[in-house]
């Protein structure tokens, strides 16, 4: 106890030291942002800026399916302030722009859910952002957003452009773009990864090209041959030296990066950024107020000679609770997809260690199988998981005789890992097929998923 209260309160004291070490400028604009916004802003008037003066082509990206082009752009918390005349990134608000070019001879629509879930409407985030005694620069406002706001459909032979208010995302921006043609049974879904200053992620260092040669790909075709490939790959995380076990290697997942990360993406997972001194001030900011941090880094473990390629969570509200996974890309391909392997746990909590640089971790639910099933339940509903089974990947362990990870904590498994295969295509539930290898847990040979007899194709 002495150690924690020494902690919290050294913790305490640099918070305080740094809001007390504010530049005098900062200060003052936050003054002035504050004063702007109880109504002063409303005297002058609503003054927005032109989509021309905005530099969207310097950052924006372009995929084309068929006869469908879509680019999109995410502005920095300057752009948008300059273009829709007030702070929308102080409001959580970023707004996304997408242009959908429509050469074929059907009308598409866009899902903005699809994009993001909690989405604000055109209305609702002029609303936020009013001012006070200011009905007229209110109503200008009003109109300015209805009228820069995305609209389908966008009818054959046409160009629809126009914005997305999502929330606020750092750095790197995942836009997922679902378009569908209701009438007609066609969709089509595109995936960008947008640009946008400040935040350091594992994607941004990521170079899928260069992690594995041509003649080093091991090409699987057959069933067969992809359960004997996913039970030879390593079974636990490692120190660096390799000489500690850590977590299980519970997973493996397949698929493009276009076909995986959507799945993730429609199911509220972010990307982790790197550990770096402003991330690590930035968690020991959501440690001490015990606040969200959508992008809190998680601790570097080892497979394949290397640590995770790319990292991703789940975030609760707090820092202390969260769902996380690890990936590692493998010379593996599965009928042209690339395979991954991976590792997935529950943080539930944190707690006091020796044995990390900053006397802390979090402490992983113990019952490992269930955060495996968490997350394959949470992907089903993504409508991008196409099958799935379970394979062996180390000896099982219980709770009277649990394994232990590298900070100490125990965890019990049934010692399977789930594969999971994924597709661009939109998948309904009742289109999932299993594949029949091992049946997880004790239940009788009953997925513990679907509720039925694991069954190929069914």
């Amino acid at each position: 106890m002495v150690v924690r209260d020494v902690l919290v309160a050294l913790a305490v004291l640099v918070v305080v030291l740094a809001v007390l070490g504010w530049r005098r400028g900062k200060r003052l604009q936050a003054l002035f942002d504050s004063v702007w916004d109880l109504g002063l802003g409303g005297f002058t008037g609503y003054r927005h800026g032109s989509i021309e003066q905005v530099p969207l082509a310097a950052r924006a990206l372009t995929q084309t399916d068929g006869g469908v082009t879509v680019t999109v752009a995410v502005l920095s918390a300057r752009e948008s302030r300059a273009l829709f005349g007030t702070d929308l990134a102080r409001s959580g608000i970023q707004p996304v722009w997408v242009e959908v070019k429509n050469e074929e001879a059907v009308p598409y629509w866009l899902l903005t859910a699809g994009l993001d879930a909690d989405y604000f409407s055109a209305r609702e985030a002029a609303w936020v952002r009013h001012t006070r005694f200011a009905r007229s620069a209110n109503r200008q406002m009003d109109e300015f957003f209805d009228q820069v706001q995305f609209r389908s459909p966008v009818p054959p032979g046409t160009t629809g452009a126009g914005f997305v208010f999502s929330n606020l995302d750092e750095h790197t921006k995942p836009v997922a773009v679902d378009l569908i043609a209701a009438r007609h049974g066609l969709a089509k879904s595109f995936t960008f990864f947008a640009p946008v200053p400040g935040l350091k992620t594992d994607v941004s260092r990521l170079d899928l090209e260069r992690m594995s040669r041509p003649e080093e790909i091991v090409r699987l075709q057959t069933d067969a041959e992809l359960r004997g490939a996913v039970e030879q790959l390593p079974g636990f995380t490692t120190n660096k030296g390799g000489t500690a076990r850590g977590d299980p290697l519970n997973l493996v997942l397949i698929g493009k990066r276009d076909d995986l990360f959507p799945a993730f993406l429609r199911r509220g997972w972010h990307p982790t950024e790197l550990i770096y001194l402003g991330s690590s001030w930035k968690t020991l900011k959501s440690f001490i107020l015990g606040s969200r941090y959508r992008y809190s880094p998680v601790s570097p473990l080892y497979a394949l000679g290397r640590f995770q390629d790319l990292a991703g969570q789940k975030a609760r509200e707090s820092i202390h609770q969260r769902n996380h996974v690890r990936m590692w890309l493998t010379p593996l391909e599965y009928q042209g997809k690339p395979v991954w392997l991976g590792q997935i746990s529950r943080d539930i909590g944190v707690r006091f260690t020796l044995k990390t640089w900053n006397l802390t971790t979090h402490k992983i639910d113990p019952d490992v199988d269930e955060a495996r099933l968490g997350l394959i339940q949470d992907l089903l509903y993504s409508q991008s998981l196409i099958r799935f089974g379970f394979a062996r990947g180390i000896e099982p362990a219980t709770e009277s005789r649990p394994h232990r990870n590298l900070t100490g904590d125990p965890f019990f498994t049934d010692g399977l890992r789930a594969v999971l295969v994924f597709e661009r295509r939109p998948v309904s539930l009742d289109q999932v097929e299993v594949f029949e290898w091992e049946r997880p847990g004790s239940s009788g040979g009953a997925s513990p998923v679907t509720g039925v007899r694991l069954a190929s194709g069914t």
